[in-house]
């Protein structure tokens, strides 16, 4: 008996030579709507799915292949004499082949304007269930759903080679296709944040040649849907290939300067900033980021908001860096940076939407899933409970800090001066520890400055040392037992303090 094999596709790529290449197989080939057309116009003999089912096509194309001579030859078991014989009964011929991709549902959901009507007639329910069943039989059928594999198939065939741990890899690929399809259904219909069952899909970007240290594998994967401000939508104009420290550096440093609209650059080393400037010009705003901390930049990463122009690129230039990122580069000052060869250029619109996405942790069996951390926080937010009020300047340089300090491993204390953060203490086990590594860090530019706390103070200990230092002007959450005890060591000290009501822990 002639092998049979079945082919629908919506991605036409390369599926004239796969199907050629399994008729000079002698396999018997049947085909549904736009496939047969393609299949035949190239001189490739093939039969007509209903003519197998006898059963027309119908539904504007919905139901075709939803049928039992289809789905019996698919499923039964080849060694088993009662489905040989009920195969036999009922004139049905086993498919040894299915080639199957799916409705464009990814793709279609990526169109703008697209209307709902168009989206729901892109969810494929034909192809899943082919593929899934071809997959279940892997031991006697060969599943294909990627173009990519047909090469390696057919020559497996002519060679005599495609055997069960072939089609079991196969098997393992459709069911991985068909999880992320349904998965990517069920998000578009789903509204609620936290539904019952959190079902998520990526797609590998690329192998990486280790981990946080060599001996740890990994792997750079992405949204199939694209987001904005992510390095997957990243171009990489020079440098070697990131590594998996680049990619969770640069990432913290996206997600810093997506906060601010004003020219801003922002220096990320291990996840934490360790400068951040604002002004003008992006000149300006680089020169107090690098001032802000010229020791720790040194081979950290760099985020601008703004083309990289020729004065930006020669700051750059002189210093050891990574990665540089940016909206673009003028000729000049990309001719300027590529004369390092070491460090990588990436470029990245900076024009989009906020990052409002969940935030994804991995824990041992099992994940957390929160949002982002998106909350915005202006004047009219703000209390003021201390005897002495900001003035305007104060306030600017206070709100700076802020959206500073909740990009900062806690316990966090950022200062600040003029839009530039001037001392970081990250990652600390209590907060007096990290305010006095920021403190020490400013020396005497903490005086008149402004100090983010990204939580409240539980003890006064923290506004005494920033007021001895000079700090003028205090912003924390509040909400403390002993609030009154942090309002009166400022009152104290003539020091400024304000709450903003939210905290912003980074764990």
């Amino acid at each position: 008996m002639k092998k049979q094999a079945l082919i629908s596709v919506s991605d036409k790529t390369g599926i004239t030579d796969f199907a050629k290449g399994l008729a000079e197989q002698d396999y018997d080939i049947i085909s549904t709507g736009g496939t047969l057309r393609t299949i035949q116009e190239a001189g490739i003999e093939a039969t007509a799915v209903e003519d197998v089912t006898g059963f027309p096509e119908m539904l504007e194309g919905r139901v075709k292949t939803l049928h039992p001579v289809i789905h019996a030859g698919l499923l039964a078991k080849r060694d088993d004499g009662t489905h040989k014989q009920q195969l036999s009964d009922k004139g049905i011929t086993p498919i040894d082949v299915v080639v199957v991709n799916l409705y464009p549902f990814k793709q279609t959901l990526d169109q703008q304007n697209v209307t709902e009507e168009e989206i729901i007639e892109n969810i494929d329910i034909g192809g899943p269930t082919m593929l899934r069943a071809a997959a279940k039989s892997f031991r006697d059928v060969t599943p294909v759903v990627d173009p990519d594999d047909y090469d390696e198939i057919l020559q497996a065939i002519q060679n005599d080679e495609l055997d069960t741990a072939m089609r079991k890899n196969l098997a393992a690929k459709v069911f991985r296709h068909t999880a992320q399809y349904d998965a990517l259904i069920a998000g578009y219909f789903t509204d609620e944040a936290f539904p019952e069952n959190y079902t998520v899909t990526y797609e590998k970007v690329q192998s990486l040649r280790y981990g946080e240290n060599p001996h740890q594998e990994a792997a750079f994967y992405k949204k199939p849907i694209e987001s904005p401000m992510s390095l997957t939508s990243a171009k990489q104009r020079h440098g070697k290939e990131l590594s998996y420290n680049n990619i969770q550096d640069a990432n913290a440093a996206l997600g810093i300067i997506a906060d601010y609209d004003r020219p801003a650059a922002v220096a990320v080393k291990h996840m934490n900033p360790c400068g951040i400037g604002m002004a003008e010009d992006l000149n300006t705003a680089f020169s107090k980021a690098y001032n802000g901390d010229p020791v720790s930049i040194f081979g950290g990463i760099v985020a601008c908001n703004r083309t990289i122009d020729v004065d930006t690129a020669k700051q750059l230039s002189g210093i050891f860096l990574e990665i540089i990122i940016a909206p673009a580069f003028t000729d000049e000052a990309f001719m300027i940076l590529t004369n390092k060869k070491n460090i990588r250029l990436l470029e990245l619109k900076m024009d989009e939407a906020k990052i409002n996405s969940h935030k994804l942790t991995s824990v041992n069996g099992g994940i957390l899933v929160q949002d982002n951390d998106n909350k915005e926080i202006s004047r009219n937010n703000l209390t003021f409970p201390t005897e002495k009020k900001p003035t305007e300047a104060e306030l600017d340089d206070l709100l700076f800090a802020w959206k500073a300090v909740k990009h900062v491993k806690s316990n966090a204390i950022v200062l600040a001066n003029d839009m530039q953060t001037i001392g970081i203490g990250a990652g600390q086990m209590n907060r007096v520890g990290a305010a006095r590594i920021a403190l020490e860090q400013a020396g005497d530019k903490a005086k008149g400055a402004a100090l983010a706390s990204d939580a409240f103070f539980p003890m006064p200990d923290t506004a005494k040392e920033a007021a001895k230092a000079g700090v003028a002007a205090i912003i924390q959450p509040g909400g403390s037992k002993r609030d009154q005890d942090s309002i009166d060591m400022c009152d104290q000290y003539g020091v400024v303090m304000v709450f903003t009501g939210a905290r912003h822990f980074k764990h």
